[in-house]
């Protein structure tokens, strides 16, 4: 569950609150039992009330004084059988949500003075895994909002394998438009309209089939869509939506007319990429779009995005370092059903 509603859990404005704030594992233990005990600790097998036994070497384990059942705080969470201090996991999260380019896992490992580059990657997979709501929903569907969808090729540069498109990856994305009250005259083109909440994933190919199912899975039935004019596309109508394709032409002046933010999200994200992460594989590709996704989506309050990922983290499963590896681990998705 998205805890930005959540008055009663503090999230820090600077690097100076957050060490304030989380010193130690006992304080991180402290926000965490907060975050699931809003009303006070309550035994979720007897039913008891009141205050737990605490252990003062091991914070994230309470202890019923009825029942005697212990109750571990990381249970359930990305944090789950993590030997590595609470502290290391609350910073990844504010390095990660705060920094507006995000943070590699060369630069958290540096920063955190971890002595593994692979703690680093894993604790930033595990992060990326909460990053998706499980009960996300669709975007578009508002009144005065229309949703943007195009696909693009993502990938680095092949050596030595001649011209053209070597192992490439494929990405849909669909951004919802909004307008502005007044338009921007920094940006006339646009008449005012500006990008909402975005959905991105991989799909096999540009067949009708994937991207009827990719649009089905992000956007709202009955909502306003407008693409290219390519054929995969020619099924939105009788799925029920209200498409309206535009024939591009390669025509650069009427992608921007009718298609600008769709490209604007392909180029940030591709930027992103490329500057940070200097480029990714295949196998991981997913995890970094549902990264991108949720800091795009947050843009607007970057800080709450630090107690936002915490309030998923407790709701959703995570990898281990050797699936992530062995390809037994499939990251979850945006646009909640595609793979």
């Amino acid at each position: 569950m998205d805890v930005l509603e959540r008055a009663d859990l503090a999230f820090p404005a600077s690097i100076r609150e957050f060490q304030s704030l989380f010193p130690d594992d006992a304080a991180c233990a402290a926000y965490l039992e907060q975050a699931q005990w809003p009303n006070g600790f309550a035994c979720r097998h007897c039913g008891e009330t009141g205050e737990p036994f605490r252990i003062t070497t091991r914070p994230g384990i309470l202890t019923c004084r009825a029942c005697r059942r212990q109750h571990g705080l990381l249970k359930g969470t990305v944090m789950e059988r993590s030997h590595t201090p609470l502290t290391v996991w609350f910073w990844a999260a504010y390095l990660v949500t705060s920094h507006t380019p995000g943070i590699s896992a060369v630069q958290f490992q540096r920063q955190l003075g971890l002595t593994r580059y692979e703690t680093a990657f894993a604790i930033l997979h595990k992060l990326r895994a909460a990053m998706v709501r499980p009960d996300q929903d669709t975007i578009g569907g508002l009144p005065g909002t229309h949703v943007e969808v195009d696909e693009t090729l993502i990938g680095g540069r092949t050596r030595g394998e001649g011209r053209g498109v070597h192992h490439k990856t494929l990405v849909a994305c669909a951004v919802e438009v909004r307008q502005q009250q007044k338009a921007n005259s920094a940006h006339p083109r646009r008449d005012g309209r500006y990008a909402g909440r975005i959905r991105l994933a991989q799909i096999p190919n540009r067949s009708g089939s994937s991207l009827e199912n990719f649009v089905r899975s992000a956007v709202t039935p009955g909502a306003m869509i407008v693409t290219d004019d390519w054929s995969g596309y020619n099924g939105l109508s009788d799925a029920g939506f209200k498409h309206s394709p535009i024939a591009v032409c390669n025509e650069p002046e009427i992608a921007d007319e009718f298609l600008p933010m769709v490209h604007l999200v392909f180029s940030n994200l591709k930027t992103w990429l490329k500057g940070i992460h200097h480029g990714v594989s295949d196998k991981h590709l997913q995890a970094y779009l549902n990264e991108f996704t949720f800091r795009f989506n947050r843009r607007f309050y970057p800080m709450n995005a630090f107690r936002s990922l915490l309030g998923i983290a407790s709701t959703v499963p995570s990898p281990t370092y050797k699936a992530l590896y062995s390809g037994n681990w499939h990251h979850p998705t945006s646009s909640g059903c595609m793979h």
